[in-house]
């Protein structure tokens, strides 16, 4: 999958360099779909170290986090660079009564939520800084959540290059076709 990724990412920016000299990819996606680890896995792969932390409770990322200047070659020689941007998580409803459910303390879970819900209008507000993006989504879970379909919606109406990953493939329930039937206009990989 990473290789697919590193094509896309190749192919996009050098389109994009014709048009403009720095390029902001970015990594969207409801939480815990895998944005940050395939942040980590770009950046390890290109930069020799992590992005970000992850873990197994929702909003683990609560703000936005760059890495500039990744420079990668094409098949041509030509370097090429861009800024890496890894958002928040996007959601519709952030309760934490669910943090404590995962089990932090009330006091811990409600600063989440907080954080969680900036997070979010953050994401939102940086589409219009992107010049392409790779929406992360888990393939364990239905692709036509309204998440889903808001963030898709928001990125074809700004018109930014999208390629789509159906994450943790690894996992019995995970249907990459599924994610490409609910959305046969882009590319989805997995």
């Amino acid at each position: 999958m990473i290789d697919l990724v590193k094509r896309f990412i190749n192919k996009v920016l050098r389109t994009l360099f014709n048009k403009k000299k720095h390029i902001k990819l970015g990594l969207y996606g409801p939480p815990n779909g895998g944005k940050t680890t395939l942040a980590n896995r770009i950046c390890q792969d290109w930069l020799g170290e992590d992005m970000g932390t992850v873990s197994n409770v929702a909003h683990e990322t609560r703000e936005i986090q760059i890495k500039e200047q990744i420079n990668i070659k094409s098949k041509d020689g030509k370097e090429l660079s861009f800024n890496l941007v890894d958002t928040p998580g996007i959601a519709t409803k952030i309760d934490y009564e669910e943090f404590i459910k995962a089990g932090l303390k009330e006091k811990e879970a409600k600063e989440r939520a907080k954080e969680a819900t900036k997070g979010v209008i953050d994401s939102i507000k940086w589409l219009d800084e992107m010049d392409t993006v790779i929406i992360v989504l888990d393939g364990t879970k239905d692709p036509l959540s309204q998440v889903n379909i808001t963030i898709i919606g928001n990125l074809q109406a700004r018109n930014i290059p999208v390629l789509i990953v159906a994450n943790k493939t690894d996992l019995k329930k995970a249907s990459v076709k599924r994610v490409q039937a609910a959305f046969p206009q882009y590319g989805v990989i997995g």
